[in-house]
């Protein structure tokens, strides 16, 4: 299993590595044969109006999926300890969804039925922050919408892009507000693109 422990504000001692290493592995110790590579990210904020200034973020790299979780305090041993067991805690229940999936598989017809859609807004520019703070990069497995909405819960965020195995194109899962999941998916254009003028 790869380890790689990185720091924002704070110097990653021997001893903070070795306890880090410590809690991680027995976190994931009966999923180290799927693990590939696990990533700790532990920062200390220095703005004094945040309550939880010492942060562990730890995202778990499985075969085809990626469980990640982040916790905070005053504490960043603590903030760690908690981390670990939240992780732990969510391998279990991938495990058992992974058992449950085996037993009794899931067709994506039936699923696709119970997920309400959600809407794009014709003619719409994207726009992105005058400042990019932070970008991502995983790997797109090719996945049905199920397979994506567990992701979805693995992760811990609000949405998870991905590739969906029946159409090959990239689609995202998103939480409703007021309950359910919604799922974008790109649609061709009717009408050309407009070529830019030359100047």
């Amino acid at each position: 299993m790869k380890l790689v422990i990185q720091g924002k504000n704070i110097e990653i001692t021997d001893a903070l590595r070795d306890y880090v290493q410590q809690k991680i592995e027995k976190a994931v110790n009966h999923f180290q044969h799927l693990t590939l590579e696990v990533d700790v990210h532990l920062s200390v904020a220095r703005n004094p109006r945040i309550d939880s200034k010492q942060t562990a973020e730890v995202t778990i790299y499985l075969n085809r999926t990626v469980v990640r979780a982040e916790e905070g305090s005053e504490n960043l041993y603590a903030s760690i300890d908690m981390v670990a067991d939240k992780i732990a805690r969510q391998l279990r229940k991938y495990k058992e969804k992974y058992q449950e999936r085996q037993r009794e598989p899931v067709k994506a017809a039936a699923v696709l039925s119970d997920i309400p859609v959600g809407t794009v807004i014709p003619h719409r520019e994207p726009t992105l922050p005058a400042d990019v703070v932070r970008t991502k990069y995983f790997e797109m497995i090719p996945m049905t919408i199920e397979e994506a909405r567990e992701q979805l819960e693995l992760v811990g965020h609000d949405f998870f892009m991905f590739q969906n195995s029946d159409t090959g194109e990239v689609n995202v899962i998103y939480e409703r507000n007021h309950g359910g999941y919604g799922v974008i998916q790109p649609r061709k254009m009717n009408r050309p693109m407009e070529k830019p003028s030359a100047a």
